[in-house]
């Protein structure tokens, strides 16, 4: 049997380079209104100036191409949500309002990017699973954070750390590509929408008081 292990460029920087153009390239046609669906590689290739058969060097698939596009915008978004602690100095809900006004601009940029990762979850298993899977990493990591609250006994026993997490995190990713989808960018908009969802964690989740 042939061997299907792809064979990797001898540069890594080379190889992130062409990688990096294949991504750019992607996201380009996306912002231009193109269909992930509809885009074929070979299209996708020639907007990068890559040969196809280079293409399949780096991805092994449409698919995973999309998951490090995917990728790329949650670990954007997640690591900007963990940089925030409730028990720094300052204001804690101010500082989570501009967490989140952060946010709704990542989920902008990434409008596109998020519109193909619905159309290919609908059919693509393997896509589903992935972007599934990077939400549970983060409402786990949203327990841990309420559970310490919970311990310091700043955050109530009362609250049930685990309904709570999944609903401001997968309630919030609703939310907000509800909002960048159906609301135009506007600074006073995404203001509202950032300041409401900062004070449903704050209020809501870690039960602070008004």
């Amino acid at each position: 049997m042939p061997s299907i292990t792809r064979r990797r460029p001898r540069n890594p920087d080379g190889r992130a380079a062409v990688e990096a153009r294949v991504l750019a390239a992607t996201e380009r046609l996306l912002q231009q209104g193109a269909r992930f669906t509809d885009l074929g590689v070979q299209r996708i290739a020639a907007e990068a100036g890559v040969a196809r058969s280079t293409f399949y060097i780096h991805f092994r698939d449409k698919s995973e191409l999309l998951m490090r596009l995917a990728g790329s915008m949650r670990e954007t978004s997640f690591d900007r949500v963990h940089e925030w602690s409730p028990s720094a100095p300052g204001d804690p809900l101010e500082a989570l309002t501009e967490v989140f006004t952060d946010v709704i601009r990542i989920y902008r940029t990434y409008a596109p990017v998020l519109a193909a990762i619905s159309e290919v979850a609908a059919y693509d298993e393997v896509v589903r699973e992935y972007w599934a899977a990077g939400f549970e990493q983060f409402v786990a990591r949203t327990e841990e954070v309420l559970r310490a609250e919970q311990q310091a006994g700043r955050t109530p026993a009362s609250l049930d750390v685990v309904a709570a997490s999944r609903l401001i995190v997968l309630g919030g990713d609703r939310f907000l590509a509800h909002h960048v989808g159906v609301t135009p960018a506007d600074p006073e908009a995404d203001g509202a929408a950032a300041r409401e969802l900062a004070a449903t964690w704050w209020y809501g989740a870690y039960r602070r008081p008004a």
